[in-house]
């Protein structure tokens, strides 16, 4: 991790997390077992605890840049974006989840550390590059590119947290145009451009991945997609949102999957889950119910420390497995809220957009699913060593990546 937390205080946090559940593997899962299977056992949980210690650190998460374009009365337009500067200026792209997995991240960090005056002198020779990279076409395809005006960075604050600056673009809308086509370059993330209305109605937003320009964009704000697109391309944000970018949300589907391979309870329990998060979300959306993401991203990793070890103490699939993960799935629908947030939903069609977005994620789910069935379900379903080999080591790497993130999210985020 580069920012400067005690690296010492966290990995001994850590490995007491280990030995925990060592001795509980011990004392409990492997009383009878021979010791061959216990050796491999140890150098099995060790390598996959190796393998998924660099890609738990999430902190520096990658997210997309908010753009919020806006008419001014003299014909004159505003993009005020909301944007991760040091990972533009690092080159750290939408290929990575998290900064620290770029080979820049040295240079992110560098530049995390800097005071908002000293990142805004690191900023100026960047502009004419950051410039090119956004891309304006109104009307018949008349090119203009914006000026940059206001630039406003935070103070540096927490280090283990991306610093969000905003940066205000402005320009002159072509006579006549009626709409817009926005491009953010690739190198810079992916982006979510929203237009507000002019006068009444809610405006309209898209998000755009790979350097993919939008489709034409009404400057009055008023969406022309159709209902059956609208729906389309909330089905894919909600699927992308599991896979590949819900790292949190495909390990606690995959805690479900492990306690059992046979299609019914697996429905039954993701199908719960979905219900709840449908439910939290939709409230969250509203303004009803809202809890701060250092409260819901602790209680979502501790969700799959808990599926973890109940695998662990639990040979078959107990009755009130469905109403844990019901109840889990309220957490993780708060979760969820804060990609709708920033890509908003059309209230003329919120219900469908909402629905749009569960099939998404619900889809995304049994992606996960089908991919661990073909790795190991389907060869392991109803074996003997389906427990001991899958189960168990599987589940305990579950808890541990879960208790990691928890310790980063609480006591490691002070």
């Amino acid at each position: 991790k580069a920012a400067n937390k005690p690296k010492h205080i966290s990995w001994r946090i850590f490995m007491h997390f280990l030995g925990f559940l060592d001795e509980l593997k011990s004392n409990w899962v492997f009383r009878e077992s021979p010791q061959r299977i216990k050796q491999a056992f140890h150098l099995l949980i060790a390598s996959a605890c190796l393998a998924l210690l660099p890609s738990l650190l999430i902190a520096h998460e990658i997210r997309p840049a908010i753009a919020t374009f806006a008419m001014q009365p003299n014909g004159d337009y505003s993009i005020t974006v909301s944007l991760n500067l040091e990972a533009i200026l690092s080159g750290i792209g939408a290929e990575h989840e998290d900064t620290d997995d770029s080979p820049n991240a040295e240079r992110y960090n560098t530049l995390r550390g800097l005071t908002p005056n000293d990142l805004r002198s690191a900023f100026q020779p960047f502009e004419t590059e950051f410039l090119e990279g956004v891309a304006l076409r109104f009307g018949d395809n008349i090119a203009q590119s914006p000026q940059i005006g206001k630039l406003t960075i935070p103070e540096i604050g927490d280090l283990e947290l991306a610093r969000i600056s905003e940066l205000v673009l402005t320009g002159v809308v072509p006579y006549g145009a009626e709409t817009f086509i926005w491009q953010w370059e690739e190198a810079f993330g992916s982006s979510v451009i929203r237009v507000l209305p002019q006068g009444e109605g809610e405006g309209v937003s898209f998000w755009l991945q790979n350097g993919n320009p939008s489709e034409p964009i009404s400057l009055a704000g008023v969406d022309q997609r159709t209902r059956w697109e609208q729906f389309l391309d909330y089905i894919i944000i909600g699927f992308e949102h599991i896979v590949p970018k819900g790292l949190d949300h495909i390990l606690f589907v995959i805690g479900i999957f492990l306690l059992s391979t046979r299609w019914k309870p697996l429905l039954t329990q993701v199908t719960a889950f979905t219900i709840a998060h449908s439910i939290t979300l939709g409230l969250s959306i509203y303004g009803i119910v809202q809890l701060p993401s250092n409260i819901v991203e602790p209680l979502i990793a501790a969700s799959i420390v808990y599926v973890g070890i109940e695998n662990l103490f639990t040979q078959k699939l107990q009755k009130w497995r469905a109403a844990v993960v019901f109840a889990f799935g309220l957490l993780h629908g708060l979760g969820f809220a804060s990609v709708l947030f920033e890509i908003g939903l059309p209230r003329d069609a919120f219900l469908e957009g909402l629905l749009a977005f569960n099939i998404g994620v619900e889809l995304g789910q049994l992606a996960v699913i089908a991919v661990a069935f073909v790795l190991v379900g389907f060869w392991g379903k109803n074996q003997q060593w389906y427990r001991s080999w899958v189960i168990v080591p599987g589940s305990l790497v579950v808890s541990v990546v879960g208790g990691w993130w928890f310790l980063e999210r609480t006591v490691l985020a002070s």
